[in-house]
């Protein structure tokens, strides 16, 4: 399992306050990135590596544009 002491996590600008399905993002953790349910902070988180984490959000970014 993954030490997620000092993880430093962030939600989206996107997001708003309105309690939408949203997601906290860690990225400061040594090599792994670490994303969780933002409703929900104390439940499962899903790890990935970085470069794993880089083509998701690339490929995200090339859809948006779509």
């Amino acid at each position: 399992m993954t030490d997620l002491t000092g993880a430093v996590w962030r939600k989206s600008t996107r997001s708003g306050d309105n309690g939408g399905n949203c997601v906290d993002v860690a990225m400061n953790l040594p090599r792994v990135v670490v994303v969780r349910d933002s409703k929900d902070s104390l439940g499962a988180v899903l790890t990935f590596s970085p470069k794993a984490w880089s083509a998701f959000t690339d490929a995200v970014d090339r859809n948006a544009l779509r």
